[in-house]
């Protein structure tokens, strides 16, 4: 089997101790693991830590803002940190490498802003770009996993309260359509494949016990295109790391699918 993460770890310096503890309690047993957020320029992010536990890491990180990373047992090739577009290159907010044959893109689009401004259109101005760099060097035959923390919820079924919500951010129609235009590319949303019906978050605020209450939203995802369907076996959201209140948990948590791939 064959084991990819997504999680939005909201800054690796203070999420370091919690993840090699659910790694440790989960025995290792995530092959990939894709974090947004990291919150560091990359010579500070903790690749002996993970080294140690068997990981790889491959960074595109800044200062205090953004960054993703992948970290993977089997060693990466064709690692994409730079993309000769400015949305991509000046905010650090997309990685991507392949295993054997499996491309792994990881992103972490723009949170936005209320409409009509300027980070709303940002946002909106990342999905059409990333749109477009997919159709140039990408096709929907290929094995792709997409991943990582995409700022939209789908549906209403994705949030705990659609009336209070909305047409907030994450849930605008331009945003929702934006992002159902990756999906059109080629792309197949693995936890409503497999659970079409059922509700499930995987980020709750920090302020009045949200997470307890399960008022949260479904904004973290794993694309995979057709040859990976197939192979999909389940999807899962793990709250332990979530639920903690020592070490601070980030305000997101992780999404796992699992594929019968042998790597």
């Amino acid at each position: 089997m064959f084991k990819v993460c997504t999680y939005n770890i909201n800054s690796i310096k203070a999420r370091k101790d919690l993840i090699l503890s659910w790694l440790e309690k989960r025995n290792y047993d995530i092959d990939v693991l894709c974090f947004q957020e990291l919150k560091v320029e990359e010579k500070y992010f903790p690749f002996e830590d993970f080294k140690k536990i068997g990981y790889h890491c491959y960074v595109n990180a800044q200062k205090r803002y953004n960054g993703v990373s992948i970290c993977s047992k089997i060693e990466l090739e064709n690692i994409k940190k730079e993309f000769g577009e400015e949305f991509f290159d000046q905010q650090k907010r997309l990685i991507a490498g392949k295993i054997k044959d499996i491309t792994i893109i990881n992103v972490y689009v723009p949170h936005g802003d209320i409409r009509g401004e300027d980070k709303y259109y940002y946002k909106l101005d990342w999905y059409n770009i990333f749109l477009k760099w997919l159709n140039n060097h990408f096709s929907p035959d290929e094995k792709i996993i997409l991943c990582g923390d995409f700022n939209v919820a789908r549906e209403d079924i994705d949030v705990y309260d659609s009336s209070l919500l909305k047409d907030s951010i994450g849930t605008m129609t331009e945003e929702r359509e934006s992002l159902e235009e990756v999906l059109k590319w080629g792309f197949y949303d693995t936890f409503r494949e497999k659970y079409p019906d059922q509700q499930i978050f995987t980020w709750w605020d920090y302020i009045g016990g949200a997470i307890w209450k399960n008022e949260g939203m479904r904004i973290d995802y794993i694309f995979v295109t057709k040859p990976l369907l197939e192979k999909l076996v389940d999807v899962e959201v793990d709250l332990w790391p979530r639920r903690r209140r020592k070490p601070t948990p980030s305000d997101h948590a992780p999404l796992i699918a699992t594929f019968d791939i042998n790597i």
